[in-house]
């Protein structure tokens, strides 16, 4: 449940949590790593992990449903269990991978929080976007916006074609 409650974490709340912590009075302030790419992917991790924590486990849980007494019945060990669940969840994980993705992509408040927006640095396109609107140069910001969908529907698109051929494969 709790998993499930982190998912809905407000970017911004882990930016300013994540800043906290790495500035340089805070716990982790002697790392010296605010206001750079490793501080926007500490942010991201705590953005994109319960996703796919949450939709893996829930996935595991419903093929251990469907599978328990076939397992237990062929005296399956705890390994080779975990191995079966995996290998039949396999596109189902890769959703959830997607998903975190998705999360990532579109994320734009913990990471100028924590990475600053620093051209060539910690901009990134979401970042790149957000600032070129409020400057007003519109026909930029949508230019990165397409580019940006670009990117994320030929990812999406690179693994459906990978399930399909994998279930061509597998009959």
């Amino acid at each position: 449940m709790a998993l499930n409650a982190m998912m809905g974490l407000p970017p911004v709340v882990v930016g300013l949590a994540v800043y906290l912590a790495l500035s340089r009075s805070g716990p982790l302030g002697f790392l010296g790593i605010l206001f750079t790419p490793q501080a926007m992917i500490v942010a991201q991790t705590i953005l994109v992990t319960p996703i796919i924590a949450a939709l893996t486990r829930q996935t595991i849980e419903d093929l251990w449903a469907e599978y328990r007494d076939e397992l237990t019945a062929m005296n399956v060990g705890p390994l080779a269990r975990v191995a079966t669940l995996v290998w039949e969840a396999r596109f189902s994980l890769v959703t959830a991978m997607l998903a975190g993705f998705g999360r990532a992509a579109a994320e734009v408040g913990a990471v100028i929080i924590v990475g600053g927006n620093i051209d060539g640095f910690t901009r990134t396109m979401t970042t790149a976007i957000a600032l070129e609107t409020s400057k007003g140069n519109l026909s930029l910001a949508v230019g990165l916006g397409m580019v940006l969908m670009a990117i994320i529907v030929g990812i999406n698109a690179a693994a459906w074609m990978a399930r399909r051929a994998g279930e061509r494969l597998m009959g």
